[in-house]
């Protein structure tokens, strides 16, 4: 399957049903995973409230993971070695497990386990490690997702709006910052890691209200600020509506914005991630380089096996 066809599996991975099963009690959400593979946990992170979530990036659990502490390890490989250590200390602390893999390392040790389709590259197969989440604690009704798979499929029969963007973002030669807000502030991120491995170059993210309290200064300032492009979400409300508005009039600073569609939520969200699949895939075509290449990390991967 090449890499095209990979984004494209988009709207077919939204309807995974798989879920985590039945749960215990827990008092705490703990979510294990890096890169393409730990994005997944981070959004779902920013839609869920029930109970406390914090996601790891790191080999090792917090010191209060104990037996009320439900562990979800990610690793699309499953050899990820810093998920690979936490899940590890997690069986050590009794937590309660649930992983997600399309095998490796990581679902052969002894505990449940969602098992998802091999053969793409982990950024590739977001719809495949987010659903569990979805499945689990925000909603399986089949119809949602089917709405959404639909909104997905008129995106992928014509992307030009987002290829659109990415020959702005070409042809100005720029450095893509993008500018979320909740609850979409770590789609914001996923679009920068997006442009980072699909595109192959440096991105950054923020959100709003934190940013104009920070961000807001050197956007203001005219050196180096054309060597950006800035992307902003629409569809924000309220003080965030303002906010966005004010902030581009203040700074003088012109907002490329992506309106999402769709109606819930989780349409809009689906929809803004599809978005920043493409057009990071399309500044990949236009800089003529492969998009599935990160043979960079795989280096990087070799040399600390050594």
């Amino acid at each position: 399957m090449n890499f095209e066809d990979q984004i494209r599996d988009f709207s077919k991975q939204v309807k995974f049903s798989a879920d985590f099963g039945k749960l215990a009690p827990f008092n705490n959400i703990i979510i294990s995973g890096m890169g393409g593979s730990g994005i997944s946990g981070n959004i779902f992170s920013e839609i869920y409230d029930k109970a406390p979530v914090q996601v790891v990036s790191d080999y090792n659990l917090p010191s209060y993971a104990d037996e009320n502490t439900l562990f979800i390890g990610i690793s699309y490989s499953g050899n990820t070695e810093e998920t690979i250590s936490a899940a590890r200390e997690a069986i050590k602390k009794n937590c309660q497990i649930r992983l997600i893999t399309s095998g490796g390392i990581l679902s052969e040790l002894g505990q449940e386990t969602v098992i998802v389709p091999k053969g793409f590259q982990p950024r590739a197969a977001l719809g495949y490690l987010l659903k569990p989440f979805l499945n689990t604690f925000i909603s399986s009704d089949e119809s949602i997702y089917a709405d959404i798979s639909r909104l997905l499929l008129e995106m992928e029969s014509d992307n030009s709006k987002e290829k659109e963007i990415a020959k702005l973002i070409f042809q100005k030669n720029s450095i893509p910052y993008v500018l979320g807000f909740p609850p979409f502030r770590w789609v914001a991120y996923r679009w920068k890691t997006q442009f980072n491995e699909n595109s192959k170059i440096l991105a950054f993210s923020s959100y709003f209200p934190e940013l104009d309290h920070n961000d807001a200064i050197p956007m203001k300032l005219t050196y180096g600020k054309d060597n950006f492009s800035f992307l902003v979400f629409g569809g924000s409300t309220g003080q965030i509506e303002k906010r966005v508005r004010y902030t581009s009039e203040v700074t003088s600073t012109d907002f490329i914005t992506v309106e999402p569609k769709g109606k819930t939520l989780l349409e809009k969200l689906f929809y803004l991630i599809h978005a920043g699949d493409y057009i990071s895939y399309h500044l990949a075509k236009l800089r003529e380089i492969d998009a599935e290449d990160v043979s960079v990390i795989t280096e990087l991967k070799d040399r600390l096996k050594s």
